[in-house]
């Protein structure tokens, strides 16, 4: 291809503009992707020269098993499951904490819990003492308690991972909410965070926020500390050096009783739309991106908000460890444990995803005072009613 002609840096940049020529539809079938993927075979089954072909072998080398469970979706008219997807990137939920913040509280981050609830109560105690010394307006906590956006069911996924729900889904595509732990864990990942927005930890507003208004009250020193998906909101303030460097970015605590948590990573990728009038070339081109060397790059001009789905690009070049942010994520979403969005499993969740069906546990809870157990049951039978319409055979 001509693009190999061309510096890698600027091979990059070009990225986009040439998926959009050759109808390349970067997708993480999250949503309506997901649905039609897996119902009719709208894409082009990459299988035949990518995964087949000299490429798979090397990337199932490279790639995480979250990353090619992503790309190994259902196709309901064919019965099976093939690759859909060429995975190239991977994101994930860090903490992010104002260290100066916990320090005027009166305390110091090795002060931090290691344990889940342990660990965002302890947010609760800053805010205390911060309000004690006059900051009458700040929150300890930045919870998503909205329906509103992918935030909120990224943290409902967090929470009830943490609690024992990640079987939720199982990987034949079963939805496995009658299951004691998993229901346990819905009733507890409603439970903390609509309790603490109670309580008066987690600032108002958020149960209407978007994907952004928890950034901007971060950013704006409203709240404390945030878990949010990827390093966004260090890299939208990386030139004001002073407050960069004021950020703590960390990963997840372990569990209640002291286990280590995956993370549940989201995987982006190249996906050729079925009708596509340039397969061939689009083919090409996806194993030019998917080039360890061209994707780093890539990667690096977005300044790592995300991080590839390849362990080796991070190990071969110190880039990604060298700025305290990156490390932290890199080590969290890639060389750490790491799982699949539940929809890969099967695109029900997607729409579960759609209709906030979990983060409106929250809203029942907060606004029309259901328990924690009255709302988590409303949130399975919707869930239940769902899934029946994607049955996938075991």
């Amino acid at each position: 291809m001509r693009l190999k002609t061309f510096s890698i840096h600027a091979q990059a940049a070009a990225l986009f503009v040439l998926a959009a020529v050759l109808v390349i539809a970067p997708a993480s079938l999250s949503g309506a992707a997901a649905k039609k993927t897996s119902s009719k075979p709208k894409n082009s089954d990459a299988s035949d020269a990518l995964f087949n072909g000299k490429e798979l072998p090397k990337l199932r080398i490279e790639a995480t098993e979250a990353a090619l469970a992503t790309a190994y979706t259902y196709n309901n008219e064919k019965k099976a499951r093939s690759y859909y997807l060429v995975p190239y990137q991977t994101s994930a939920l860090p903490n992010h904490v104002w260290k100066s913040m916990v320090e005027k509280a009166g305390y110091n981050t090795e002060d931090l819990p290691k344990t889940w609830d342990a660990y965002y109560n302890f947010f609760k105690d800053v805010q205390k003492k911060l309000r004690e010394k006059g900051q009458r307006r700040v929150y300890g906590l930045g919870f998503q308690v909205t329906t509103n956006g992918n935030d909120p069911n990224n943290v409902m996924n967090y929470f009830m991972s943490a609690y024992g729900g990640s079987n939720i889904v199982d990987k034949n595509g079963k939805l496995n909410v009658d299951d004691p732990q998993v229901k346990e864990a819905i009733i507890k990942a409603i439970e903390f965070p609509a309790r603490a927005y109670k309580e008066g930890f987690v600032p108002p507003s958020a149960i209407n926020w978007n994907d952004a208004d928890d950034n901007n009250a971060f950013h704006s020193k409203t709240i404390v500390m945030d878990l949010d998906g990827s390093i966004s909101t260090e890299v939208a303030i990386i030139k004001k050096k002073d407050e960069y460097d004021d950020i703590i970015t960390m990963g997840l605590p372990l569990s209640n009783d002291g286990k280590p948590i995956p993370s549940i990573v989201t995987n982006t990728g190249g996906m050729i739309p079925k009708g596509a009038k340039n397969v061939e070339v689009a083919k090409d081109f996806l194993k030019f991106l998917i080039q360890p060397e061209v994707c780093n790059e890539y990667l690096k001009v977005g300044l790592g908000r995300n991080i590839p789905a390849m362990k080796s690009i991070v190990e071969n070049d110190p880039w990604w460890k060298e700025d305290p942010h990156r490390k932290a994520y890199v080590e969290q979403g890639l060389l750490g444990e790491t799982v699949s969005e539940f929809f890969v499993f099967n695109p029900a969740y997607a729409q579960c995803r759609s209709e906030h069906v979990l983060p409106t546990g929250w809203a029942d809870v907060i606004l029309h005072n259901m328990s924690p157990q009255e709302a988590a049951e409303k949130a399975i039978a919707r869930m239940k009613e769902i899934f029946a319409k994607y049955p996938i055979p075991s």
